[in-house]
């Protein structure tokens, strides 16, 4: 470490390493920041080996993991079983982007697989879940970033309406609106357009998936004539219909950040431990797969998670540890789209600012960055980012 120190002293004119450092500590003197260069030098270190909490960007930790696990072009799958009364089952793979604008194509492909004859009934497996999941950090609220994870879910898990007294519609042309959409709504939307979460209890997000993809099946010229429930697929029932997500994994990590889903990125994060462990996923599972490549980095003690978006409080970094994961992810930091159009990502709770990533400097080309505060102002990260800019 402190030979990388000294090399990092040389590259610096001692003027130019005073002149920032003393910046980073006018601004946030209490905060955590490191800068290093491309070669891991360290140019700036203020509190580098104090714990933070992450927030959203443990994401880039997912992505990192997930890149390594399941490859950049990987993609999910759900599958699709006709017996021969014409009931259809539909077991779910984890696909997080299962949204109308997939479901179209979808319903189109499984209707030319299965013909016009009805349907019926169909019947939802979600065992690649436990019934039992839950991730720490996601309360029952009607919030859209806390929507639930499954096996099997359309939209995010969300619902997307408007509501006129007891009226409720799609608040998106794509999207049809189904029975139990609107009997959420009603519950927990409010007057107006807005995004709720579905209810934790899965057999409502279950039975949500069902509706949507039934209406697509409709909408494709098939028809669905009978009732909508959970099970299993049959054992020795072969697949009619395989739907592969038109969208590889980088495609995915590339909305993920742009959008800071956290219902994607668990689902990305549970995928990492049912690839290598085999179904069902589980929390426990991806966390055995990540804690065992943290540790091959060397990064065990630095890097502790307790699940993939950055909800959980007890998700906890140190700056050297995340500054190695940067590292890491270099070769896809293209995949990180800021909010300022930078290669860099936000995580933002109460009391916690964070923003990390890679910046260009005129001295030292691209640097790796890590920066966390204790506050609620949002800008002044980007403030600590400008600073360390235009002195490097």
């Amino acid at each position: 470490m402190w030979s990388r120190l000294l090399a990092a002293l040389l590259l610096l004119p001692a003027p130019a390493l005073a002149g920032v450092k003393e910046k980073v500590a006018a601004i946030a003197p209490l905060g955590v920041v490191l800068v290093t260069d491309a070669e891991g030098n360290e140019l700036v270190a203020q509190n580098a080996d104090e714990p933070f909490v992450p927030a959203s960007v443990a994401k880039i930790v997912t992505a990192w993991l997930a890149i390594e696990v399941l490859g950049g072009d990987y993609r999910f799958q759900t599958r699709f079983y006709l017996d021969d009364k014409r009931v259809l089952y539909v077991r779910g793979g984890g696909d997080p982007f299962l949204i109308s604008e997939e479901l179209a194509p979808l319903a189109n492909g499984l209707v030319a697989a299965v013909g016009k004859e009805p349907i019926t009934g169909i019947v939802l497996d979600a065992s690649y879940y436990p019934s039992n999941l839950r991730i720490p950090g996601i309360e029952d609220t009607d919030e859209a970033y806390n929507a639930p994870n499954s096996a099997l879910a359309v939209n995010f898990n969300t619902v997307y309406a408007v509501r006129s007294g007891n009226k409720v519609r799609s608040a998106e042309q794509q999207t049809p609106i189904t029975p139990l959409a609107i009997t959420q709504f009603r519950a927990r939307g409010h007057n107006g357009g807005g995004r709720i979460s579905l209810s934790q209890n899965p057999a409502v997000s279950l039975q949500y998936a069902g509706e949507v993809i039934a209406a697509f099946i409709e909408r494709a010229r098939g028809s669905v004539k009978g009732k909508i429930s959970t099970g299993t697929v049959p054992k020795g029932l072969e697949p009619v219909y395989v739907h592969r997500q038109s969208r590889t994994l980088s495609q995915i990590l590339v909305e993920l950040f742009r959008a800071s889903n956290n219902y994607i990125a668990n689902q990305v994060f549970l995928e990492i431990g049912g690839r290598r462990l085999g179904a069902p996923v589980s929390l426990e599972k991806s966390l055995q797969v990540a804690n065992g490549m943290l540790d091959a980095h060397g990064l065990a003690a630095s890097i502790h998670l307790e699940e993939g978006s950055g909800i959980s409080r007890n998700n906890r970094f140190t700056a050297r540890g995340l500054a190695k994961v940067l590292e890491l992810f270099a070769p896809h930091a293209n995949l990180l789209h800021g909010h300022d159009g930078g290669m860099n990502k936000t995580g933002t709770m109460e009391g916690v600012s964070t923003l990390v990533g890679y910046a260009h400097t005129s001295s030292h080309g691209q640097v790796r960055f890590v920066i966390s505060l204790a506050s609620n102002d949002g800008e002044l990260r980007f403030r600590l980012l400008q600073a360390i800019e235009s002195q490097l």
